[in-house]
């Protein structure tokens, strides 16, 4: 059995079509399809459904996947073991991330990374949606949020704090808050859905309910409206610091309590045999942000 051939039904069914993975693979689609039929022909059973449309795997290909991924992955380890630095790392990296921090943090990391791997080859999913990373094939997600999933493994990379901030205009306009209790007075600026702000006041854990007239549900609706003079926003401090610096916003600091923070995880589907290229985005990336890229 080719493990080429086995890479091609891999990328095939993570795509949802042959035409994707032979572009993954840098293959023409006739040897993508070759790669598909040999495989099929050698263990005897058909693995995926094929139209002109869509590509999914049949229930033999289901039962194979998983044996396939371990197939590929013993392989990335095996090379791992002979260049213990990490180097000459190749492959696809599926990641995602939020839209935000895909922009302002991960791609400007990434750049450097992939100078550094020069046949690695990267897919990076930039959304503010819930990913499901076992269904869409990614192999790893970054997190700033509490974690709901627990069947999946994650690694805690980095604290993420918060800062209050408003447009100097609108301060101006409104006032600055000085305590926690004076937000409810505010336009605050809050993602769709959400009714209440966290903040840390005496050493416990409060919820301050907060109310607008704009919600958004991105980071960076939110921000472009706290530049826009709409309201206060609680935002990432990694994301608004050059705003901070350039005096697009003003620091809002509380006499009586601080936004609590969130964290930055490393989120992938198992522990067993994490590939090299997803050990050492990860580790790379902690160590950017170590350096207080975030």
């Amino acid at each position: 059995m080719k493990l080429e051939d086995v890479a091609v039904f891999v990328e095939a069914v993570q795509v949802g079509s042959l035409a994707g993975a032979a572009r993954r693979l840098s293959l023409t689609a006739m040897a993508a399809s070759r790669s598909l039929n040999n495989l099929e022909a050698e263990l005897g059973v058909r693995l995926v459904h094929r139209t002109t449309r869509a590509l999914s795997p049949t229930r033999d290909g289901e039962i194979f996947l998983p044996h396939a991924q371990a197939l590929l992955e013993g392989r990335d380890t095996a090379m791992a073991a002979l260049r213990p630095d990490g180097a000459s790392l190749a492959g696809h990296l599926r990641i995602t991330t939020s839209a935000a921090f895909g922009r302002t943090v991960a791609t400007p990391m990434l750049c450097a990374f992939m100078r550094e791997h020069p046949a690695l080859h990267v897919d990076l999913l930039m959304t503010d949606e819930q990913v499901d990373i076992v269904g869409q094939g990614i192999d790893v997600a970054i997190r700033i949020a509490p974690l709901k999933d627990n069947r999946l493994v994650a690694r805690r990379l980095a604290d993420s704090p918060r800062v209050l901030c408003a447009a100097p205009a609108y301060l101006d306009g409104h006032g600055t808050p000085r305590r926690l209790a004076e937000l409810a007075s505010h336009s605050c600026l809050v993602t769709t859905g959400t009714t209440h702000w966290a903040f840390s006041a005496d050493e416990k854990s409060v919820r301050q309910r907060t109310a607008g007239r704009f919600t958004a549900s991105s980071l960076e609706g939110l921000f472009a409206a706290c530049v826009g003079e709409l309201g206060v926003a609680n935002l990432s401090r990694w994301y608004v610091e050059a705003a901070l610096q350039q005096g697009l916003l003003q620091e809002i600091v509380l006499e009586d309590a601080q936004p609590e923070p969130l964290a930055i995880w490393a989120v992938y589907p198992t522990a067993r045999m994490v590939p090299p290229k997803v050990r050492c985005f990860i580790e790379a990336l902690e160590q950017h942000l170590a350096l207080g890229n975030a």
